[in-house]
C-alpha cells in the first residue's frame, strides 16, 4: 500500500506469480498492469512489486571491481524468460557483505533504462536491509525517483488478501 506521496495513498498492489493488479481509490474495481509499465515517476511497477533477482534471472559473475576502496562482484543477470521486467541486469554487490550496490537495467535491445542505488542499510524486518533505492532513468538525464522503505512489520495474514477482489476492502 503507497503511504506517500500524498497524491498517490491508498494505492494497493498485488502480486501474484507474475500477475499484477493495483487498485486504485478513485476507482471501483482493480487494473490489470505490466511490470514494466510505469506507475510513478521512473518507477516501474515491477521495480516496486517484484526484484525477484534469484527466481527471474540466470547469474553469472562477469568481473570484480574496486570502487572508493571496496571490491564488489558485478554479475550480469540473464532473464528466464520474456515475462520479467528487464531483459538482462548487471548487479553490483559488496564481496565483504554481500549487500547490494547498484544494478543497471537493460532492454531487450540492450539499451540501458536506469541505474538503481541501494542506500542506507538498517535493521528492518528482522533483517539489514538497503531502506532507500534511488532510480535514475537513463533515457532522461537528470530524472530520477527515490523510494524510502520504513515500519517494515511481519506478520502472518490469511491468504484470503492475496486476491484482487479483495483490495478494495484493503
Amino acid at each position: 500500500m503507497v503511504t506517500e506521496p500524498a497524491a498517490d495513498r491508498g494505492q494497493i498492489i498485488l502480486l501474484r506469480g507474475r500477475d499484477l493488479w493495483v487498485f486504485l481509490p478513485s476507482v471501483s474495481q482493480p487494473v490489470r498492469l505490466s511490470l514494466s509499465q510505469r506507475l510513478i515517476g521512473q518507477v516501474a511497477n515491477g521495480d516496486i512489486a517484484r526484484a525477484n533477482f534469484a527466481g527471474d534471472y540466470i547469474p553469472r559473475i562477469v568481473r570484480n571491481e574496486t570502487i572508493g576502496g571496496e571490491n564488489y562482484y558485478v554479475l550480469e543477470l540473464t532473464a528466464v524468460d520474456r515475462g520479467v521486467t528487464y531483459h538482462r541486469v548487471l548487479y553490483w554487490v559488496k564481496a565483504a557483505n554481500f549487500y547490494p550496490f547498484k544494478a543497471e537495467f537493460y532492454s531487450l535491445s540492450e539499451r540501458r533504462l536506469k541505474t538503481a542505488r541501494y542506500e542506507n542499510f538498517r535493521q528492518l524486518g528482522g533483517r539489514v536491509r538497503p531502506t532507500r533505492l534511488v532510480l535514475e532513468d537513463a533515457l532522461r538525464e537528470g530524472e530520477e525517483s527515490t523510494l524510502e522503505y520504513s515500519g517494515i512489520k511481519l506478520r502472518d495474514l490469511p491468504d484470503k488478501i492475496f486476491t484482487k477482489d479483495y483490495l478494495k476492502r484493503l
